[in-house]
């Protein structure tokens, strides 16, 4: 069977995209000096400032997917969904935890709000207790109530830790394990943020680029903004407020103080304003090929920006989604998902090479007992601590995973079964040695070890870990602390 490669697929995606984007940019900018041979004013109205809009729109999305994607990596986040589950019976952990992600993304707010107790959990501590009553909170059940297919939105509110702060918010839905709604967590970015990126966007594309709301009030505009606050007292433009505010997607012309402006809405429904883009009329362009050349030498020069910042982000996500998915989050070694992958490609090997391979298999002795009496958080040491120690004396070619709870397993390829009872006991003896600090009290913990090697008939990696498993099991029968070989 070949081995899948990540880079085949990345390597597809970035030939597409840029193929694709190549394919976009050209094919309008040769469509947009065909047009503007016939009509330019058509021209402005039919196709730039759609174009402009859809693109103003496109990068808002772009620009706001990173704060969607830790939002996103929050509500998924195990140790959230755990702590809500258990009753969030201590409010540091989350506090401690909200403020690592402001701190690490340098968002301006971070935020979980329990559907069960309806704490409002911030950076600073429980802000306040949410209410169906309170027109404030309207926001978070509005969230809850998302169809299915919606797992968040945006909204621009004011900031519930600071009512003087205007703050875009990237809402997201938490479930449990089945599936049931526990809260809403997400982030919040500065509003003079999104202000400055209309800024950009104005420069950018030489246009009025605003938003306004269901009434017509401009809610957020460039520096530059001028005129009315609300569209129906602009001259020309009051007689179509109405059709404008109706329609999700629509262009208009009108004339204001004698020239001719042409104006694009687009319904933004993560907003639920209208993004405005607005351009006066221009003299005919003079060399329209000149134009064309232009353009097409800066699409070309957009395209490999945005295939080497695409090249960049998904090699970034791609190796660190690939750590998360082998890698077990508690202690940092391989998961049994990934570790039963490499233990049939190794025992395969080893039975090519006629070589031998051996597998420890070992649990911490009496570990409900450590959780019972001191807690989860005691216990989530413990299996670090072995862990660590583990590492110390295996060879870097052995392979640790955290097979499942308080249980390991290390495979140990061209190692024969005694070779791997003298690793096993060193590493029970390194454990049973330490000792765990736990508010002054010192806590000494043993293991029981199980080892088996290959045989020559054993093909199925599961009767190998079988095997390892009732020595393990032996160990434990005979007075736990001990080192057992399968028969």
């Amino acid at each position: 069977m070949p081995i899948y490669s990540p880079w085949n697929d990345k390597r597809k995606f970035v030939f597409g995209l840029s193929f694709m984007l190549l394919c976009a940019f050209w094919l309008t900018s040769w469509l947009s000096y065909q047009v503007a041979h016939n009509s330019l004013r058509d021209q402005i109205e039919s196709n730039h400032l759609p174009l402009t809009s859809d693109t103003v729109y496109s990068e808002i999305q772009r620009d706001l997917l990173q704060p969607i994607f830790i939002s996103s990596l929050m509500a998924q986040d195990t140790f959230v969904r755990d702590w809500a589950i258990s009753g969030e019976k201590d409010a540091q952990p989350i506090i401690r935890y909200l403020d690592n992600i402001q701190q690490r993304y340098q968002t301006i707010t971070s935020f979980f709000v329990s559907s069960h107790s309806g704490r409002y959990y911030h950076p600073s501590g429980i802000i306040k207790t949410i209410s169906s009553d309170k027109p404030d909170d309207a926001w978070f059940y509005r969230v809850s109530q998302l169809p299915p297919s919606q797992e968040y939105e945006i909204n621009i509110d004011y900031d519930t830790a600071d009512q003087s702060r205007t703050t875009v918010f990237v809402n997201y839905k938490v479930f449990d394990f089945e599936e049931k709604l526990i809260g809403v967590t997400g982030v919040g970015l500065n509003i003079e943020f999104v202000k400055e990126l209309i800024q950009v966007y104005q420069t950018r594309y030489q246009r009025s680029v605003y938003f306004i709301d269901a009434l017509g009030n401009v809610t957020l505009s460039g520096a530059n903004f001028q005129g009315p606050r609300n569209i129906s007292l602009r001259k020309g433009l009051a007689s179509q407020a109405a059709s404008l505010l109706s329609a999700a997607k629509n262009s208009y012309r009108f004339s204001e103080d004698g020239q001719q402006h042409y104006l694009n809405a687009r319904y933004i429904p993560e907003f639920n304003w209208y993004l405005i883009v607005e351009q006066q009329d221009v003299p005919a362009i003079q060399d329209l090929k000149h134009t064309l050349w232009i353009n097409l030498s800066i699409s070309l020069l957009v395209t490999v920006c945005m295939l080497i910042v695409a090249n960049f982000t998904l090699g970034r996500y791609q190796r660190r989604l690939e750590t998360l998915a082998s890698t077990d989050k508690l202690t940092g070694i391989y998961n049994r998902q990934t570790f039963e992958g490499r233990l049939e490609q190794v025992i395969d090997i080893q039975h090519r090479a006629n070589s031998p391979c051996s597998i420890i298999i070992f649990d911490i002795d009496h570990f409900k007992q450590v959780n019972d009496k001191y807690g989860h958080l005691v216990g989530d040491k413990a299996l670090k601590k072995v862990a660590e120690i583990t590492r110390q004396y295996i060879r870097q070619s052995d392979i640790l995973c955290r097979w499942g709870g308080e249980e390991f397993i290390v495979l140990l390829p061209n190692c024969d079964a005694l070779a791997a009872l003298e690793v096993a006991e060193k590493i029970r003896l390194g454990v049973n040695q330490s000792e765990l600090d736990i508010d002054g009290n010192l806590l000494t913990m043993s293991i029981s070890c199980g080892i088996a090697q290959i045989k020559t008939h054993e093909i199925l990696a599961s009767l190998l870990v079988d095997r390892a498993d009732k020595a393990m099991y032996r160990a434990k029968q005979n007075g736990r602390n001990r080192s057992v070989l399968a028969e």
